[in-house]
């Protein structure tokens, strides 16, 4: 019987599976020194980020997922 594969906790905590089968993460550089940030760039960071399809192999391997 073959091992399971451990699912990388680090990736755990920082990308999440969508129901369409997409990758959802948080965009860097909202954590501080915030005031010198334009508005509308903060703004920006907030919308919904996915993994592009070329990475998708590797975060689903360290999801333990394939």
């Amino acid at each position: 019987m073959a091992n399971k594969m451990k699912t990388k906790r680090a990736a755990a905590k920082r990308f999440k599976l969508t129901a369409s089968g997409k990758i959802k993460f948080k965009r860097a550089n909202l954590r501080h020194i915030l005031t010198k940030k334009d508005t509308s760039y903060k703004r920006a960071k907030r919308k919904a980020a996915y993994v592009a399809t070329s990475d998708m192999s590797n975060v689903l391997k360290c999801l333990a997922l394939k």
